[in-house]
């Protein structure tokens, strides 16, 4: 295995190019959203043209639990562990290593936004459409987002965005607009295992104009996502939004 080698999942579903290493043991998996997945080197494989789908996972779990289920020669067998072995398979253990997200330069100013992406965009008037929490930043942010339409506000998603990362908030419908038309989004942002510069919190209201999710050229090329989405600001290079509500003085 070598970078640039295409793979797939051994533990679960997906794959993508081999992009570097860590030690001996960790391979970093550069996925189809370009973000990197650490994985064990013995639980991805190399493949050629083929898919990353299920079949090609079962099969593999089938070897693997014939091949357990072989006694060895010459060694007394145990009833209960034979089951218990045959049982086990090393491909279901969960991955708890996390490799720590990495810094870009630059990335220390905080740049954050909201993200509305359309599902089908060969079939804009009957689409529905995806919402993203994108963090540019070098920082974890945890945010919460909050919409209304009279003076009391309610909560639609809250969670905690790695540095230079997305986050899926939810999908919705054109019959939705009416209640995304005023957002709220509070953030804070720190950084764990390190030293940092402490940010101010983040309140910012944003108005959502319902009428450009039926424009076709209101959805732009943009730096977070292959497709093209409607990108609004919530802070940008340590520069807030400008607030929905402006103060006459």
């Amino acid at each position: 295995m070598k970078i640039g080698d295409k793979v797939r999942f051994l533990s679960e579903q997906g794959g993508g190019r081999v992009s570097r290493f860590q030690g001996k043991d960790i391979v970093l998996v550069e996925d189809e959203d370009g973000f990197e997945v650490p994985m064990r080197v013995n639980e991805v494989v190399v493949v050629g043209n083929e898919d990353y789908d299920t079949k090609h996972m079962v099969e593999v779990k089938q070897q693997q639990a014939k091949t357990q289920q072989k006694p060895a020669a010459g060694r007394h067998q145990h009833p209960d562990t034979d089951e218990e072995e045959a049982d086990y398979d090393p491909a279901d253990r969960p991955v708890t290593f996390r490799a720590a997200p990495e810094e870009r330069k630059g990335g220390d100013l905080l740049s954050a936004y909201l993200a509305f992406v359309p599902m089908d965009m060969k079939e804009l008037s009957q689409t529905r459409f995806e919402s993203y929490f994108v963090n540019d930043s070098n920082y974890y942010m945890h945010y919460a987002l909050f919409s209304t339409e009279s003076a009391r506000w309610q909560l639609r998603a809250t969670g905690e965005v790695e540095p230079n990362t997305k986050e899926f908030i939810e999908e919705f419908g054109r019959e939705s607009l009416n209640e995304l038309e005023r957002l709220c989004v509070q953030v804070v942002a720190y950084k764990r295992d390190k030293p940092f510069l402490l940010k101010p919190t983040l309140n910012v209201q944003l108005r959502i104009d319902g009428v450009k999710f039926y424009k076709l050229h209101t959805f732009q090329e943009n730096d977070f996502f292959e497709q093209p989405a409607l990108v609004y600001t919530v802070v940008e290079n340590d520069r807030v939004a400008r607030p929905l509500v402006i103060d006459v003085d």
